[in-house]
């Protein structure tokens, strides 16, 4: 247990400036003091003490503002920043080193017993806000955007946003070793006034190509009306010759 509190005192004062010191992050924290009461309540679920498990996981809620179910699984290094609302189902799991801002919820979708609740792996980045919903997989090293809806998997190493969460970052060779506060950094996020104006771009160019293409077929067709007509001219005046020939 102390182990485990000097590791999560460690965890803040690396990924938090405003850490000022251990002592700070041991009595300021609420990350820290949620992590505490859900060891101890995850120790009672384990061993059968169900209620008492329930109860220690209720009183980390009031006293810190985040619920984690004393069923799911929480590896080593993760650090809830202001954490606020954050909320973790009973067959979640969450990896090493993984960070969730305020607000994120870590939900399922079934009435079902089983595996109802996502899997973090290790180094996720989770937004304020973001939702990611029901048994899916959110792979090693991805980045979740603020307020994002996350209902299918997510690949390693890839960023989502938006509404239900898409990729704006696919997948890269290596590893997302730098840490990145809210799950995004200013070059994932597109510009979409950008977007809208390559958009019209590309429809402009095809326009254009279109009617050049439409100019180009009607020259065609004059130019092989006027040979027609040349054509049915001389063959009218050899006619006219031939009648008036005696």
């Amino acid at each position: 247990m102390f182990d485990n509190i000097r590791h999560d005192i460690a965890v803040v004062l690396e990924r938090d400036p405003a850490a000022k010191s251990k002592f700070d992050a041991l009595i300021s924290y609420p990350g820290v003091h949620a992590l505490i009461y859900y060891r101890i309540a995850h120790w009672a679920w384990e061993n059968g003490f169900y209620t008492l498990g329930r109860f220690i996981s209720h009183m980390g809620r009031f006293l810190t503002g985040i619920e984690i179910h004393p069923g799911a699984k929480i590896g080593k290094g993760v650090f809830f920043d202001h954490g606020m609302g954050i909320v973790i189902g009973e067959t979640a799991e969450v990896g090493d080193n993984v960070t969730l801002y305020q607000g994120v919820t870590l939900g399922g979708t079934s009435l079902e017993g089983g595996k109802r609740h996502p899997t973090l792996e290790s180094g996720v980045i989770v937004g304020a806000g973001a939702k990611i919903i029901g048994p899916i997989l959110v792979g090693r090293n991805a980045r979740v955007g603020s307020n994002a809806v996350v209902v299918k998997p997510v690949l390693e190493n890839t960023t989502v946003i938006g509404i239900p969460a898409k990729v704006v970052q696919p997948p890269k060779n290596k590893n997302q070793k730098d840490f990145c506060a809210y799950g995004l950094s200013t070059d994932d996020l597109p510009d979409p006034i950008a977007r809208s104006l390559e958009g019209i771009f590309d429809m402009v160019c095809s326009l254009k190509g279109r009617v050049e293409e439409l100019e180009q077929e009607l020259a065609e067709r004059e130019a092989r009306d006027i040979v027609k007509s040349r054509k049915s001219k001389k063959t009218s005046s050899k006619m006219a010759k031939s009648e008036t020939t005696p």
